[in-house]
């Protein structure tokens, strides 16, 4: 590991709720896509399948947010362990239904409660931020965890695919909740790096998302979000066409190896200047690069443009943490993350709707037309809302970028 990042892990506490961390986000990629394997193998029926995934993804955007606020009003410990126990308790009503066959409505009722789930990424950037807010190394820890969640989105999947199929059906979404119990259990119990609560004063209640910066990034992670699922659908379908489904999961696995890349060696690197210029051309990178998508003719040929497709998107998550620290109250700053999170969900279940109706309807060629209009729609979004990340919230948490020059000089 290169130094800045092992000087990271010098803080005392810091290997321990990173490790927890990476536990309790694994389920965040194997959950979806393990209840689709799970029943779509018991039953057979891929629409109650996907409508039942959905129903998870909806249910998280919702609850999600609610539950940092609450972890940022009353500490992590007391906010994360009640909701992850009621995610639990739905993810067992879940398995014992689909296992013994019960009425629909029982399996869609679990998969809302699942939907409780904490977003443990955002609490862990919560802790780094802090360890090291306001200085340079804030940025590398954002970029560590960057990192991470493409480390999950890559093995996740495959684990509980391949569980389901090689093992028993529930097998998947089983190995999911135990992944979230210990590393939400063993987060929680880190008492000396948990972030302090910062109870509502009558003056300063209210959601973050009144912060008019934060509803700019948050509306263009919709569209970013909607990139993604898009890419994922239509990279399955395209394979299909191609006579090779199962090469899917390794052509996907490559776009989240560019981005893994691209975000190790992002934070390596520091930048002067305004963080909102670089955010901006990250989002038009990203719309840029699904061009080339529409030109594919092979699946080498489209592992290459998601290679490079996915180089834009961990330095634009990276730089929309830092971001967020400047347009939500310090107060508020789990929660403002989660708003971003929640973002990308309901991005991710438009653009996979979108974009199956495309591939049913002309083709996947045609479908990857769906990545390039969501990714226009980024650009327009967030050259429209600029402005506004020109200006930060009072009583910020501070950026990375704001850190003492004269300190700097003096260490030096």
């Amino acid at each position: 590991m290169p130094s800045p990042y092992r000087a990271l892990f010098a803080a005392p506490g810091s290997k321990g709720f990173s490790a927890a961390g990476f536990l309790g986000r694994i389920p965040v990629s194997m959950m979806g896509i393990g209840v689709i394997t799970m029943i779509s193998q018991l039953t057979g029926r891929y629409g109650l399948a996907g409508a039942l995934s959905a129903t998870v993804a909806l249910s998280a955007a919702v609850a999600g947010p609610q539950v940092s606020r609450l972890a940022d009003q009353y500490g992590q410990r007391r906010a994360l362990r009640p909701a992850t126990l009621i995610s639990l308790t739905a993810a067992a009503l879940l398995l014992c239904a689909a296992h013994y066959g019960w009425p629909d409505w029982v399996l869609f009722v679990a998969c809302a409660g699942i939907g409780c789930v904490p977003s443990v990424g955002a609490m862990v950037r919560a802790r780094w931020a802090a360890l090291y807010r306001g200085t340079p190394q804030l940025h590398t820890a954002y970029s560590f965890e960057s990192v991470v969640d493409e480390v999950c989105f890559i093995f996740g999947p495959i684990i509980s695919i391949g569980l389901s199929t090689a093992w028993f059906p529930e097998a998947g979404p089983l190995l999911a909740a135990c992944f979230l119990a210990v590393g939400v259990f063993w987060l929680t119990a880190q008492r000396a790096t948990e972030p302090e609560p910062h109870p509502r004063e009558r003056k300063g209640g209210g959601s973050a998302m009144r912060a008019p910066g934060l509803q700019v990034l948050v509306a263009t992670f919709v569209a970013t979000g909607a990139i993604f699922g898009a890419v994922d659908v239509v990279t399955v379908a395209f394979a299909d066409e191609q006579g090779h489904k199962a090469a899917a999961s390794i052509v996907l696995a490559v776009y989240a190896a560019g981005s893994c890349v691209a975000g190790m060696v992002f934070g390596l690197l520091h930048f002067a200047g305004a963080p909102e210029r670089r955010w901006l051309l990250g989002v038009c990178a990203m719309a840029v690069s699904m061009i080339p998508l529409l030109l594919v003719g092979n699946l080498p040929f489209l592992a290459v443009a998601l290679f490079l497709a996915g180089l834009s998107i961990a330095p634009t998550m990276i730089t929309t943490m830092s971001l967020i620290e400047e347009h939500v109250p310090r107060a508020q700053l789990t929660e403002g993350m989660t708003w971003v999170s929640t973002g990308l969900t309901a991005g991710v279940a438009l653009g996979s709707s979108t974009a199956g109706w495309v591939i049913d309807a002309a083709g996947a060629r045609a479908g990857y037309g769906v990545p390039a209009v969501a990714g226009a729609v980024a650009v327009a979004v967030g050259f429209l809302g600029f402005r506004r990340l020109k200006r930060p919230a009072p009583g910020r948490g501070g950026s990375v970028e704001q850190h003492s020059e004269r300190k700097e000089r003096h260490v030096a």
